[in-house]
């Protein structure tokens, strides 16, 4: 599953160390150790990928150097065994304004599995509700049916079609423009609403309280 920036060029220009996680994974920033990993999911995809269609590429967005001077980079990591299934990339076209956008791939050998659903669900909270962004968008390779679909129900909407010139032979020519606003994103997602509060407030490891009454109490005679 591959998704890109609209301008792959632009910069956040805000402090990004959030430590955002959703059911599955968490975001954290990318190190040394985590290269050849990005490298081998980028070879993986050269090999299974038809030439025309393109894509996101972890090691060429994250390599020193290589985007903005203030993009955001992040390793998806899952919370079960600290595994790194994938990346993700948040760039903004205007730092004055309160857009950005984000590119994110998935491993070939962990699609399927719920991890880009929840890293752009977890990504959305945290820039809409902590970072006080307003709108996200996205490019999406028109080919790229899965993505599509699942940006859809995530509650993104189509807002035009640009012609891609780099693609040839009679391949997709064009990138789906999506959006969502922060309205729109809490309307689909109360849960992770209300659970970004909730973790604000308390601390994502709090644990919960229980009433006076939890445990049945002996009876007086």
């Amino acid at each position: 599953m591959m998704t890109h920036p609209p301008h792959a060029a632009a910069a956040v220009r805000r402090d990004h160390a959030p430590g955002w996680a959703g059911r599955k994974i968490r975001l954290r920033q990318i190190d040394a150790t985590d290269h050849r990993t990005l490298i081998g999911f980028d070879r993986d995809a050269a090999r299974d990928r038809k030439p025309q269609v393109g894509g996101y590429r972890h090691w060429a967005a994250h390599r020193a150097g290589a985007a903005g001077p203030g993009d955001s980079h992040f390793a998806i990591e899952t919370l079960r065994s600290g595994m790194v299934v994938g990346s993700l990339c948040i760039t903004q076209d205007d730092p004055r304004s309160d857009r950005f956008s984000y590119g994110i791939g998935i491993g070939a050998q962990h699609r399927r599995c719920g991890y880009a659903s929840d890293a752009i669900t977890a990504l959305l909270s945290g820039m809409f509700f902590q970072r006080r962004f307003g709108k996200c968008e996205v490019g999406i390779y028109g080919g790229n049916l899965a993505s599509l679909s699942l940006h859809g129900a995530l509650g993104f909407r189509e807002e035009g079609r640009l012609r891609d010139t780099e693609l040839q032979r009679g391949g997709i020519r064009y990138l789906v423009l999506m959006a969502v606003t922060a309205p729109e994103f809490a309307a689909h997602h109360r849960d992770a609403v209300l659970a970004g509060a909730e973790v604000t407030r308390r601390g994502r490891h709090s644990r919960p309280r229980h009433g006076r009454h939890r445990f049945p109490q002996p009876r007086q005679r």
